[in-house]
């Protein structure tokens, strides 16, 4: 509901915030890596939805360097494992959005996106009123992960 009411009011970017505070349980950080780090997402399309960010605030795959894109893809190869064997979902989306037109909600801090996927899981929910029902909350989430 705090995104719905309040969609604009943070103009920070969200991913540098996380960074700084060093309270990685409140801010859902599940890993800090050299280059890049971790953490769920908030406003989850599905169960155990993960965002990896490089630690400098860029807005396109180009600006990142070789280190920070091999430290990314290696989060994503070990989140991806991890979730397959705490959530055991059947397949998972794993993608970027560059720029608004793209869809991209947080355009100036590029970030990757992997969302556990199961047979089944959109209804009518999401149908027709464009809402997502979780059946875990994101701290039970966070402890299982982490």
């Amino acid at each position: 509901m705090e995104y719905i009411l309040n969609p604009d009011k943070d103009k920070d970017c969200i991913f540098c915030k996380k960074l700084k505070s060093r309270d990685d349980e409140v801010n859902y950080v599940l890993s800090r890596g050299k280059h890049s780090f971790v953490l769920l997402n908030i406003y989850p399309y599905n169960n155990g939805h993960l965002m990896i960010a490089p630690r400098r605030h860029v807005s396109d795959l180009s600006d990142l360097d070789d280190s920070e894109l091999s430290e990314i893809f290696k989060l994503i190869k070990d989140f991806k494992e991890r979730l397959q064997e705490r959530l055991n979902p059947e397949g998972f989306n794993i993608g970027l959005n560059i720029g608004a037109a793209a869809g991209a909600g947080i355009k100036n801090h590029i970030h990757f996106h992997i969302v556990p996927r199961w047979v089944g899981d959109t209804s009518f929910m999401s149908i027709l009123s464009d809402t997502n029902v979780l059946s875990q909350s994101l701290n039970d989430l966070y402890q299982l992960l982490k």
